[in-house]
């Protein structure tokens, strides 16, 4: 993995809401990275601090310790004015809510060139229009909608301005926050392939923040499982899935709906216990079990979670 070009790096990150009796921690202690081109999964359940960690890359939540650099180059605190703008046009979310992530009182034009006019990023007028045509014209809108108003699309329609106000900045790396999870699901399939079909086009890298497993499998390259804050499993998406090893991790997972009605009656769904884990003595950390796939244990689960990689191996 090492010989890809790691284009996001979270390194330590700590996020912190509150001060005294109201601390809340949200996020502890997490390090990851993100290579170029590839769709990078976030999972949990909701409330475990998926979407701090994107809106902290965008520089929405502040980052109460550790780092987070984009091309080698740090994100967070001060940084100077010509990064910041930089980062501003490459670094893109789509965010969960496609009715309330768009101004209702501005038409579409508007909607999708804000980004354009605050960074300065065209000729033009012409240039302007142009840009917001293409971009309508990538997601499959037709380019007369731009003179109308949010509330007169449909929910899909709403997350494909979204995601073409993305893209209109000619982004590098887009964060999808739950980006299908308000879509009916006839849409939800015609969302995920368009932006599929994107990446390819622009190549871009997409971190992918789902709660729906069965779309992660689906969509991304690799997955790290959070949970209340602090990442417990990361690995190629396939491998987590054929061979879990945190018990968060396997309680999600077989928790996944079955398509085939005999599987479903036979399955057994995981009751995830927090207090199985006795970290009083040993502490756990982030460890690299086998090349690639990382858990959260101590040594002494560590040693137990090696003997049961083996006897799946062996299977």
């Amino acid at each position: 993995m090492s010989h890809k070009e790691v284009l996001v790096e979270v390194k330590n990150l700590k996020v912190v809401f509150g001060k005294g009796k109201n601390k809340f921690i949200a996020i502890d202690d997490v390090s990851f990275e993100i290579f170029k081109g590839e769709t990078f999964g976030l999972v949990g359940e909701s409330g475990s601090g998926k979407t701090t960690i994107g809106r902290a890359i965008m520089r929405i939540n502040e980052v109460t310790e550790g780092q987070i650099l984009y091309h080698g180059k740090k994100l967070n605190g001060k940084i100077s004015k010509e990064w910041d703008r930089e980062i501003t046009q490459k670094i893109q979310m789509i965010f969960q809510d496609p009715m309330a992530s768009l101004n209702e009182r501005a038409k579409v034009d508007y909607i999708i060139s804000e980004g354009l006019i605050n960074t300065k990023n065209f000729k033009n007028e012409a240039d302007r229009q142009q840009k917001v045509r293409n971009a309508l014209l990538n997601v499959g809108l037709l380019p007369e909608f731009s003179s109308r108003f949010p509330h007169e699309f449909s929910g899909g329609q709403r997350q494909r301005i979204g995601i073409a106000r993305a893209l209109v900045m000619e982004p590098e790396f887009i964060i999808a926050d739950e980006p299908i999870s308000a879509l009916d699901v006839s849409i939800r399939a015609q969302v995920l392939n368009l932006l599929a079909n994107l990446q390819q086009q622009n190549d871009l890298t997409y971190l992918f923040i789902a709660h729906d497993l069965s779309v992660v499998r689906f969509i991304t390259d690799r997955t790290a499982v959070i949970y209340k804050g602090k990442i417990v499993e990361l690995a190629e998406t396939e491998k987590l899935f054929t061979n879990p090893i945190h018990p968060y991790t396997r309680a999600l997972l077989s928790a996944v709906p079955e398509p085939n009605p005999y599987k479903e009656r036979d399955k057994v769904v995981e009751i995830y216990d927090p207090s199985q884990h006795s970290y009083d003595i040993q502490p756990p950390s982030f460890i690299e079990m086998e090349e690639g796939h990382f858990v959260l244990a101590n040594e002494e689960e560590l040693e137990r979670y090696r003997t049961s990689l083996k006897m799946e191996v062996s299977k």
